[in-house]
């Protein structure tokens, strides 16, 4: 038993409001189980109830045991003295005020069924890797359906805010915080800070100067994160070197590089100069490119935006001066699908967002569009006969696992409270 499930069966009368009693016998009545408090001071603020036909207001404090109260010091506050109530699952200890009045007791295990509480203890047994790993296949589709958009729109919200932060922190500029995103979506998980880097020091409004020439874009990006340090005899960097120090003098850039570039472990194509290249070139190619990204309204749109390759120099190179096989390094259909689903969709959420517009199903329908992400977690729910069949399934289970799962948040998600909730009944129909 814990204290979190305690609350939710008060919270939600998960128990036999009829024929209460305290622990000395007096009748009682719930009239308002009070307002939840997840912060200090006593759990349920302004409650109110009826005790032998005598009514009070006031907080009402839960425990699994009555000793918590002063194994956690109540009695030294001054914030529980007006505690009306004490709702407890076992009563092993007397509570009294300092007036030296009890504390009247509601032992609320008497009142709660027994299907309720094995199903509790079912979904929080131990399990290889999620608490309802062998009973989420039973979940109704219809209640699976709504909270898995529930959980996309979440998702949404949470990438949502961080967003919202870099506009106040661009001074409002959506162009400059879709840079941003770019940046940090093309350095994927090992260069992305390095890249977020990059678009935070390097003012947007060089950018537009400079986005009629792909290479000097190439240029800035490659110099601003010291590929461009050192001596070589190579043509094409003494032309990029000549270009950046070109810039840093015409617009006076001072910045200090803060994360390392990492090539360690990277296939070829993912190395960050190929990256920064075909960075240089969307934005080289693209001049509305915040107005195209925010009005995209399927995958085609988006495909025909970041249809770009590196420039014609790292088609024949993958380092300076080691000549590879020609290939055009284009980015990836797969690349373009992550560049939807962590970028354009966020973003488009967080703008509509700040114009009061509502865009959740417009997103919804292109997340249909695009394949799943392949990563651990969803190998994890396949295995357990959750398989997302789109990027709106797997945005959804990523959502659900990592602050549902992860933190054992059972009883606040909508799959943990109907398995919390089945009846005997409905599992043997």
């Amino acid at each position: 038993m814990k204290e979190d499930f305690l609350h939710y069966i008060w919270r939600f009368k998960k128990f036999d409001i009829n024929s209460l009693q305290t622990s000395t016998g007096e009748t009682l009545t719930i009239e308002n189980v009070g307002s939840y408090l997840e912060n200090a001071g006593p759990d349920f603020f302004n409650g109110l109830i009826t005790i032998s036909g005598q009514k009070w207001a006031g907080n009402i404090e839960l425990h699994l045991k009555s000793s918590d109260w002063y194994l956690h010091h109540h009695e030294k506050d001054a914030a529980y003295e007006n505690v009306i109530l004490h709702v407890v699952w076992e009563h092993d200890v007397d509570i009294f005020r300092k007036n030296n009045i009890e504390i009247p007791v509601l032992i609320l295990k008497d009142y709660v069924s027994t299907d309720f509480i094995t199903n509790f203890e079912i979904l929080t047994a131990p399990k290889s890797w999620i608490f309802c790993e062998n009973q989420i296949l039973e979940v109704d589709d219809f209640v699976y359906s709504n909270w898995k958009e529930r959980l996309f729109i979440e998702r949404l919200e949470r990438k949502q805010k961080p967003i919202d932060e870099l506009f106040l922190k661009l001074n409002k500029d959506w162009e400059a915080v879709l840079f941003c995103l770019l940046a940090r979506n093309f350095g994927l998980n090992s260069n992305g800070m390095a890249f977020m880097d990059l678009a935070q020091n390097i003012p947007f409004s060089i950018i537009r100067k400079e986005a009629s020439d792909a290479l000097n874009l190439e240029a800035l990006f490659l110099g601003f994160c010291g590929l461009l340090d050192a001596e070589k005899e190579d043509v094409y960097y003494k032309e990029l070197q000549n270009r950046f120090g070109y810039m840093v003098l015409k617009y006076q850039l001072d910045f200090k590089r803060t994360v390392p570039l990492q090539f360690f472990k990277l296939r070829p194509d993912n190395f960050p100069n190929i990256r920064l290249s075909q960075l240089a070139a969307v934005f080289a190619k693209n001049h509305q490119l915040f107005s195209d990204c925010i009005q995209v309204k399927s995958m085609k749109e988006v495909t025909r935006i970041f249809d770009v390759a590196v420039s014609a120099y790292w088609q024949t190179h993958y380092t300076f001066d080691k000549i590879s096989p020609k290939h055009f390094k284009k980015l990836s259909s797969k690349f373009i699908e992550l560049v939807m689903i962590n970028t354009i969709i966020p973003l488009q959420f967080a703008y509509y967002k700040s114009r009061e517009e509502e865009v959740q199903e417009r997103l919804m329908t292109l997340m249909l569009e695009i394949q799943p992400e392949k990563n651990a977690v969803m190998d994890k729910f396949k295995s357990i006969g959750i398989a997302a069949k789109n990027a709106y399934d797997s945005q959804a289970l990523l959502q659900l696992k990592n602050e549902y799962c992860n933190l054992k948040k059972c009883l606040s998600c909508g799959i943990g409270i109907h398995l919390l909730n089945a009846t005997k009944e409905s599992k043997n129909t």
